[in-house]
Protein backbone atom coordinates (compact mmCIF):
# COMPACT_ATOMS: atom_id res chain seq x y z
CA UNK A 1 0.00 0.00 0.00
CA UNK A 2 1.32 3.41 -0.98
CA UNK A 3 2.11 5.71 1.95
CA UNK A 4 2.13 9.45 1.35
CA UNK A 5 3.19 12.25 3.69
CA UNK A 6 2.92 16.00 3.24
CA UNK A 7 5.01 18.29 5.43
CA UNK A 8 3.68 21.84 5.21
CA UNK A 9 5.16 24.03 6.45
CA UNK A 10 8.71 22.69 6.90
CA UNK A 11 12.17 24.22 6.61
CA UNK A 12 14.05 22.89 3.57
CA UNK A 13 17.78 22.82 2.79
CA UNK A 14 18.20 21.33 -0.68
CA UNK A 15 21.99 21.12 -0.88
CA UNK A 16 25.25 23.05 -1.18
CA UNK A 17 24.79 26.58 -2.48
CA UNK A 18 21.16 26.71 -1.33
CA UNK A 19 19.74 28.72 1.55
CA UNK A 20 17.28 27.21 4.00
CA UNK A 21 13.73 27.85 2.83
CA UNK A 22 11.41 28.79 5.68
CA UNK A 23 7.79 27.75 5.22
CA UNK A 24 8.52 25.24 2.48
CA UNK A 25 6.62 22.06 1.72
CA UNK A 26 7.62 18.48 0.90
CA UNK A 27 5.63 15.49 -0.32
CA UNK A 28 6.85 11.92 0.18
CA UNK A 29 5.66 8.67 -1.37
CA UNK A 30 6.85 5.42 0.23
CA UNK A 31 9.81 7.18 1.82
CA UNK A 32 10.96 8.93 -1.36
CA UNK A 33 10.80 12.65 -2.00
CA UNK A 34 7.96 13.21 -4.46
CA UNK A 35 7.82 17.02 -4.73
CA UNK A 36 8.83 20.28 -3.05
CA UNK A 37 7.19 23.68 -2.62
CA UNK A 38 3.94 24.55 -4.38
CA UNK A 39 4.19 21.41 -6.50
CA UNK A 40 4.07 19.35 -3.29
CA UNK A 41 1.08 21.33 -2.00
CA UNK A 42 -0.86 20.92 -5.24
CA UNK A 43 -0.17 17.18 -5.41
CA UNK A 44 -1.03 16.79 -1.74
CA UNK A 45 -4.40 18.50 -2.17
CA UNK A 46 -5.14 16.38 -5.24
CA UNK A 47 -4.48 13.23 -3.20
CA UNK A 48 -6.53 14.58 -0.27
CA UNK A 49 -3.57 14.36 2.12
CA UNK A 50 -3.73 16.21 5.41
CA UNK A 51 -0.60 18.32 5.83
CA UNK A 52 1.61 17.76 8.88
CA UNK A 53 2.87 20.96 10.50
CA UNK A 54 6.67 20.71 10.76
CA UNK A 55 7.46 24.43 10.79
CA UNK A 56 10.30 24.08 13.31
CA UNK A 57 11.80 20.97 11.69
CA UNK A 58 14.47 20.85 8.99
CA UNK A 59 14.39 18.64 5.91
CA UNK A 60 17.95 18.30 4.67
CA UNK A 61 20.43 16.02 2.87
CA UNK A 62 22.09 13.12 4.66
CA UNK A 63 25.32 13.57 6.62
CA UNK A 64 28.76 12.16 5.72
CA UNK A 65 31.34 10.70 8.12
CA UNK A 66 34.82 11.00 6.60
CA UNK A 67 36.50 8.53 8.95
CA UNK A 68 35.60 6.07 11.69
CA UNK A 69 36.94 2.76 13.00
CA UNK A 70 35.21 -0.63 13.07
CA UNK A 71 37.51 -3.36 14.37
CA UNK A 72 35.17 -6.36 13.90
CA UNK A 73 32.76 -5.51 11.07
CA UNK A 74 31.25 -8.97 10.63
CA UNK A 75 31.29 -10.58 14.05
CA UNK A 76 31.91 -9.80 17.70
CA UNK A 77 30.07 -8.88 20.87
CA UNK A 78 30.10 -5.15 20.25
CA UNK A 79 29.54 -2.98 17.19
CA UNK A 80 29.31 -4.73 13.84
CA UNK A 81 28.76 -3.39 10.35
CA UNK A 82 25.05 -4.17 10.65
CA UNK A 83 24.58 -2.35 13.97
CA UNK A 84 26.74 0.57 12.81
CA UNK A 85 24.71 1.05 9.64
CA UNK A 86 21.50 0.90 11.66
CA UNK A 87 22.57 3.48 14.25
CA UNK A 88 24.38 5.75 11.78
CA UNK A 89 21.36 5.77 9.48
CA UNK A 90 19.13 6.64 12.42
CA UNK A 91 21.47 9.57 13.08
CA UNK A 92 21.08 10.82 9.52
CA UNK A 93 24.41 9.59 8.14
CA UNK A 94 24.13 8.40 4.57
CA UNK A 95 27.82 7.71 4.02
CA UNK A 96 30.62 6.42 6.25
CA UNK A 97 34.29 5.90 5.38
CA UNK A 98 35.94 3.18 7.49
CA UNK A 99 39.61 3.36 8.45
CA UNK A 100 41.99 0.38 8.19
CA UNK A 101 41.58 -1.45 11.49
CA UNK A 102 41.43 -5.10 12.55
CA UNK A 103 39.32 -7.10 10.11
CA UNK A 104 38.46 -3.89 8.28
CA UNK A 105 42.09 -3.43 7.25
CA UNK A 106 42.25 -3.54 3.45
CA UNK A 107 45.68 -3.92 1.90
CA UNK A 108 44.82 -5.84 -1.28
CA UNK A 109 42.08 -5.16 -3.83
CA UNK A 110 40.11 -8.28 -2.84
CA UNK A 111 39.91 -6.98 0.75
CA UNK A 112 37.63 -4.17 -0.40
CA UNK A 113 34.68 -6.46 -1.12
CA UNK A 114 31.68 -7.34 1.05
CA UNK A 115 31.18 -4.14 3.04
CA UNK A 116 28.02 -2.87 1.35
CA UNK A 117 25.07 -4.54 3.08
CA UNK A 118 22.06 -5.78 1.15
CA UNK A 119 18.95 -3.57 1.37
CA UNK A 120 20.93 -0.85 3.14
CA UNK A 121 21.18 2.68 1.75
CA UNK A 122 24.01 3.84 4.00
CA UNK A 123 27.02 3.86 1.67
CA UNK A 124 30.23 2.35 3.05
CA UNK A 125 33.55 3.64 1.74
CA UNK A 126 36.92 2.19 2.68
CA UNK A 127 40.26 3.79 3.39
CA UNK A 128 42.82 1.25 2.21
CA UNK A 129 45.99 0.63 4.20
CA UNK A 130 48.79 3.08 3.37
CA UNK A 131 51.57 0.76 4.54
CA UNK A 132 51.79 -3.01 4.80
CA UNK A 133 50.49 -4.18 8.16
CA UNK A 134 50.39 -0.56 9.26
CA UNK A 135 54.13 -0.76 10.02
CA UNK A 136 54.78 2.60 8.39
CA UNK A 137 57.76 1.25 6.48
CA UNK A 138 56.50 -0.56 3.33
CA UNK A 139 53.90 0.75 0.89
CA UNK A 140 50.82 -1.19 -0.12
CA UNK A 141 49.90 -1.31 -3.86
CA UNK A 142 48.34 2.15 -3.89
CA UNK A 143 47.33 2.26 -7.55
CA UNK A 144 45.65 -1.16 -7.42
CA UNK A 145 43.74 -0.27 -4.25
CA UNK A 146 42.43 3.00 -5.65
CA UNK A 147 41.43 1.31 -8.91
CA UNK A 148 39.57 -1.33 -6.87
CA UNK A 149 37.46 1.35 -5.20
CA UNK A 150 39.29 2.57 -2.10
CA UNK A 151 38.38 6.16 -1.29
CA UNK A 152 41.97 6.91 -0.29
CA UNK A 153 44.96 5.65 1.72
CA UNK A 154 45.49 5.79 5.48
CA UNK A 155 47.12 3.93 8.34
CA UNK A 156 44.32 4.89 10.71
CA UNK A 157 45.60 6.12 14.05
CA UNK A 158 49.23 5.29 13.23
CA UNK A 159 51.56 7.69 11.47
CA UNK A 160 53.95 6.26 8.87
CA UNK A 161 57.50 7.51 8.67
CA UNK A 162 57.79 10.89 6.96
CA UNK A 163 60.24 9.33 4.50
CA UNK A 164 57.58 6.80 3.44
CA UNK A 165 54.93 9.51 3.07
CA UNK A 166 57.35 11.54 0.97
CA UNK A 167 58.06 8.49 -1.19
CA UNK A 168 54.35 7.84 -1.72
CA UNK A 169 53.71 11.46 -2.66
CA UNK A 170 56.65 11.42 -5.07
CA UNK A 171 55.51 8.18 -6.73
CA UNK A 172 51.97 9.53 -6.97
CA UNK A 173 50.37 6.11 -7.44
CA UNK A 174 47.35 7.34 -5.49
CA UNK A 175 46.57 9.80 -8.29
CA UNK A 176 43.98 12.34 -7.16
CA UNK A 177 42.85 10.19 -4.20
CA UNK A 178 43.64 11.55 -0.73
CA UNK A 179 46.21 10.27 1.75
CA UNK A 180 44.85 10.65 5.29
CA UNK A 181 47.45 10.89 8.06
CA UNK A 182 47.03 11.27 11.83
CA UNK A 183 49.50 13.90 13.14
CA UNK A 184 50.49 11.99 16.26
CA UNK A 185 53.99 11.34 17.59
CA UNK A 186 53.54 8.46 20.03
CA UNK A 187 56.98 8.99 21.55
CA UNK A 188 56.13 12.58 22.44
CA UNK A 189 52.68 11.62 23.71
CA UNK A 190 54.07 8.92 25.96
CA UNK A 191 51.45 7.84 28.48
CA UNK A 192 49.53 11.13 28.19
CA UNK A 193 45.74 10.80 28.45
CA UNK A 194 44.66 14.46 28.49
CA UNK A 195 46.31 17.41 26.79
CA UNK A 196 49.03 18.79 29.06
CA UNK A 197 47.83 21.53 31.43
CA UNK A 198 46.34 22.33 34.85
CA UNK A 199 43.25 20.24 34.14
CA UNK A 200 45.28 17.06 33.64
CA UNK A 201 47.32 17.82 36.76
CA UNK A 202 44.22 18.41 38.91
CA UNK A 203 42.65 15.18 37.68
CA UNK A 204 45.86 13.23 38.24
CA UNK A 205 46.12 12.00 34.66
CA UNK A 206 49.38 11.98 32.63
CA UNK A 207 49.64 14.97 30.30
CA UNK A 208 50.03 14.87 26.53
CA UNK A 209 52.11 17.83 25.25
CA UNK A 210 50.79 19.83 22.27
CA UNK A 211 54.07 19.06 20.52
CA UNK A 212 52.95 15.44 20.03
CA UNK A 213 50.62 16.89 17.39
CA UNK A 214 52.32 20.08 16.20
CA UNK A 215 55.69 18.46 15.44
CA UNK A 216 54.33 15.86 12.98
CA UNK A 217 51.78 18.38 11.69
CA UNK A 218 54.53 20.83 10.73
CA UNK A 219 56.30 18.01 8.86
CA UNK A 220 53.12 17.07 7.03
CA UNK A 221 52.50 20.72 6.13
CA UNK A 222 56.02 20.90 4.67
CA UNK A 223 55.39 17.77 2.60
CA UNK A 224 52.24 19.39 1.21
CA UNK A 225 54.30 22.40 0.12
CA UNK A 226 56.78 20.09 -1.62
CA UNK A 227 54.01 18.10 -3.34
CA UNK A 228 51.33 20.70 -4.13
CA UNK A 229 49.57 18.46 -6.67
CA UNK A 230 48.93 15.67 -4.16
CA UNK A 231 45.97 15.51 -1.75
CA UNK A 232 47.31 15.18 1.77
CA UNK A 233 44.69 15.20 4.53
CA UNK A 234 45.37 15.70 8.24
CA UNK A 235 43.13 13.55 10.43
CA UNK A 236 41.75 14.95 13.66
CA UNK A 237 43.30 18.34 14.44
CA UNK A 238 42.85 18.85 18.18
CA UNK A 239 44.72 21.92 19.46
CA UNK A 240 44.58 25.69 18.98
CA UNK A 241 48.32 25.58 18.21
CA UNK A 242 47.64 23.24 15.28
CA UNK A 243 44.94 25.55 13.91
CA UNK A 244 47.38 28.47 14.05
CA UNK A 245 50.07 26.37 12.36
CA UNK A 246 47.73 25.39 9.52
CA UNK A 247 46.57 28.97 9.10
CA UNK A 248 50.15 30.07 8.39
CA UNK A 249 50.63 27.62 5.53
CA UNK A 250 50.64 29.04 1.98
CA UNK A 251 49.12 25.74 0.78
CA UNK A 252 47.29 23.91 3.54
CA UNK A 253 46.66 20.19 3.56
CA UNK A 254 43.01 19.31 4.03
CA UNK A 255 42.02 18.60 7.62
CA UNK A 256 39.28 17.24 9.85
CA UNK A 257 38.32 17.51 13.51
CA UNK A 258 36.43 15.01 15.64
CA UNK A 259 32.95 16.09 16.80
CA UNK A 260 33.86 15.22 20.41
CA UNK A 261 36.64 17.85 20.47
CA UNK A 262 34.07 20.50 19.51
CA UNK A 263 31.70 19.84 22.41
CA UNK A 264 34.00 18.74 25.25
CA UNK A 265 37.25 19.96 26.74
CA UNK A 266 39.46 19.01 29.65
CA UNK A 267 37.78 21.84 31.58
CA UNK A 268 34.59 19.75 31.67
CA UNK A 269 34.26 17.32 34.55
CA UNK A 270 32.96 14.67 32.15
CA UNK A 271 36.17 14.88 30.16
CA UNK A 272 38.27 13.61 33.05
CA UNK A 273 36.11 10.51 33.54
CA UNK A 274 38.20 7.47 32.72
CA UNK A 275 35.58 6.29 30.21
CA UNK A 276 36.09 9.14 27.73
CA UNK A 277 39.77 9.29 26.93
CA UNK A 278 40.20 9.77 23.19
CA UNK A 279 42.92 9.98 20.58
CA UNK A 280 43.96 12.65 19.86
CA UNK A 281 43.89 13.76 23.48
CA UNK A 282 41.22 16.19 24.59
CA UNK A 283 42.48 19.75 25.04
CA UNK A 284 41.34 22.66 27.18
CA UNK A 285 38.56 25.17 26.51
CA UNK A 286 40.95 27.37 24.54
CA UNK A 287 41.64 24.45 22.22
CA UNK A 288 37.92 23.79 21.76
CA UNK A 289 37.19 27.42 20.89
CA UNK A 290 40.20 27.49 18.56
CA UNK A 291 38.91 24.43 16.71
CA UNK A 292 35.45 25.97 16.33
CA UNK A 293 36.98 29.17 14.95
CA UNK A 294 39.20 27.11 12.62
CA UNK A 295 36.11 25.43 11.21
CA UNK A 296 34.26 28.71 10.88
CA UNK A 297 37.02 30.40 8.88
CA UNK A 298 37.82 27.35 6.75
CA UNK A 299 41.25 26.48 8.16
CA UNK A 300 39.75 23.11 9.15
CA UNK A 301 37.63 21.62 6.39
CA UNK A 302 35.22 19.18 7.96
CA UNK A 303 33.95 17.33 11.02
CA UNK A 304 34.35 13.55 11.28
CA UNK A 305 32.69 11.27 13.78
CA UNK A 306 35.95 9.33 14.17
CA UNK A 307 34.03 6.67 16.08
CA UNK A 308 35.95 3.91 17.81
CA UNK A 309 33.33 1.54 19.25
CA UNK A 310 34.22 -0.68 22.24
CA UNK A 311 32.27 -3.52 23.79
CA UNK A 312 31.38 -3.89 27.47
CA UNK A 313 34.44 -5.98 28.36
CA UNK A 314 36.83 -3.53 26.72
CA UNK A 315 35.31 -0.65 28.67
CA UNK A 316 36.12 -2.44 31.96
CA UNK A 317 39.85 -2.28 31.25
CA UNK A 318 41.99 0.47 32.87
CA UNK A 319 42.34 3.60 30.70
CA UNK A 320 45.95 2.88 29.76
CA UNK A 321 45.10 -0.67 28.63
CA UNK A 322 42.26 -0.05 26.20
CA UNK A 323 41.80 1.81 22.98
CA UNK A 324 40.93 5.49 23.34
CA UNK A 325 37.76 6.71 21.72
CA UNK A 326 34.01 7.32 21.83
CA UNK A 327 31.18 6.61 19.43
CA UNK A 328 27.56 7.63 18.85
CA UNK A 329 26.56 8.72 15.35
CA UNK A 330 23.03 9.48 16.60
CA UNK A 331 24.43 12.05 19.04
CA UNK A 332 26.55 14.05 16.60
CA UNK A 333 23.99 16.28 14.88
CA UNK A 334 22.09 17.19 18.09
CA UNK A 335 25.35 17.93 19.92
CA UNK A 336 26.78 20.13 17.19
CA UNK A 337 23.45 21.91 16.66
CA UNK A 338 23.52 22.93 20.31
CA UNK A 339 27.23 23.79 20.35
CA UNK A 340 27.44 25.66 17.03
CA UNK A 341 23.96 26.82 16.02
CA UNK A 342 22.43 27.55 19.43
CA UNK A 343 25.54 28.68 21.30
CA UNK A 344 27.69 30.23 18.55
CA UNK A 345 24.99 31.44 16.18
CA UNK A 346 25.95 29.33 13.18
CA UNK A 347 23.41 28.83 10.42
CA UNK A 348 22.07 25.44 9.38
CA UNK A 349 23.85 25.96 6.05
CA UNK A 350 27.21 26.33 7.84
CA UNK A 351 26.59 23.22 9.93
CA UNK A 352 25.65 21.08 6.91
CA UNK A 353 28.74 22.32 5.08
CA UNK A 354 31.08 20.80 7.69
CA UNK A 355 28.97 17.70 8.42
CA UNK A 356 27.91 16.73 4.89
CA UNK A 357 29.06 18.76 1.91
CA UNK A 358 32.75 19.28 2.75
CA UNK A 359 33.31 15.72 4.02
CA UNK A 360 32.02 14.55 0.62
CA UNK A 361 34.53 16.82 -1.09
CA UNK A 362 37.39 15.46 1.01
CA UNK A 363 36.40 11.93 0.00
CA UNK A 364 36.19 12.90 -3.66
CA UNK A 365 32.43 12.24 -3.76
CA UNK A 366 29.45 14.18 -5.04
CA UNK A 367 27.81 16.07 -2.18
CA UNK A 368 24.54 14.83 -0.76
CA UNK A 369 21.48 16.82 -1.82
CA UNK A 370 17.72 16.49 -1.89
CA UNK A 371 16.52 15.05 -5.18
CA UNK A 372 13.07 14.18 -6.45
CA UNK A 373 12.59 10.41 -6.39
CA UNK A 374 15.38 9.89 -3.86
CA UNK A 375 15.19 8.55 -0.30
CA UNK A 376 18.42 10.27 0.76
CA UNK A 377 16.95 12.81 3.17
CA UNK A 378 16.63 13.39 6.89
CA UNK A 379 14.16 15.31 9.03
CA UNK A 380 15.71 16.98 12.07
CA UNK A 381 13.78 18.37 15.03
CA UNK A 382 16.08 20.76 16.95
CA UNK A 383 13.60 21.13 19.82
CA UNK A 384 12.83 17.49 20.65
CA UNK A 385 14.42 16.24 23.88
CA UNK A 386 15.15 12.52 24.17
CA UNK A 387 17.33 10.15 26.18
CA UNK A 388 19.55 7.68 24.28
CA UNK A 389 19.45 4.08 25.43
CA UNK A 390 21.05 0.89 24.16
CA UNK A 391 17.58 -0.66 24.30
CA UNK A 392 16.39 1.51 21.41
CA UNK A 393 15.83 -0.57 18.23
CA UNK A 394 18.17 1.70 16.24
CA UNK A 395 20.82 2.07 18.96
CA UNK A 396 24.49 1.28 18.51
CA UNK A 397 25.84 -1.89 20.14
CA UNK A 398 28.88 -0.01 21.44
CA UNK A 399 29.33 0.49 25.18
CA UNK A 400 31.40 3.70 24.95
CA UNK A 401 28.64 6.13 24.01
CA UNK A 402 29.20 9.09 26.34
CA UNK A 403 25.64 10.42 26.20
CA UNK A 404 23.77 7.25 27.02
CA UNK A 405 20.96 7.86 29.56
CA UNK A 406 21.52 11.61 29.33
CA UNK A 407 18.86 13.96 27.95
CA UNK A 408 19.75 15.41 24.54
CA UNK A 409 17.93 18.22 22.74
CA UNK A 410 17.60 17.67 19.00
CA UNK A 411 16.93 14.45 17.10
CA UNK A 412 16.69 13.04 13.60
CA UNK A 413 13.02 12.06 13.75
CA UNK A 414 12.80 10.45 10.32
CA UNK A 415 14.84 9.68 7.23
CA UNK A 416 14.33 7.83 3.99
CA UNK A 417 17.34 5.53 4.21
CA UNK A 418 16.81 1.81 4.50
CA UNK A 419 18.96 0.33 7.27
CA UNK A 420 19.34 -3.23 8.59
CA UNK A 421 16.45 -4.52 10.68
CA UNK A 422 14.86 -1.13 11.31
CA UNK A 423 13.88 2.19 9.78
CA UNK A 424 15.13 5.57 10.95
CA UNK A 425 12.88 7.34 13.42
Amino acid sequence: MTEMLLLDPVQVLQGPGHAVEIGGAALFRDGRLEALGDTARTAGRAADITAQDAAHQLLAPCLVDAHSFLHEPFQGQGETLTSLMRSAGAGGFGQIALLPDGNARCERPEHLQGFQLKDCDVDVHLWAGFSQGGDGERLTPHADLIEAGAVGLSDGGSIPSMALIDRALTLGECGSAPILIAPLDLNLRGEGLLREGPEALRAGWPGDPPSSETVPLSQLAQLQQEHPDRRLLVMGVSTAESVALLQRQPKRPGSTVSWWHLIQSSNDSAATAASWFVSPSLGNEGDRQGLIEGLRNGVIDAVAVHALPLDDEECLLPPDQRQRGVTGHQHVLPALWQALVVTHGWSAEQLWAILSFKPSTLLGLKPEQLAIGSNRWLLFDPELTWTPSRDDPSASNAANQPWLHRAITGKVVDCGLRTPESHCG
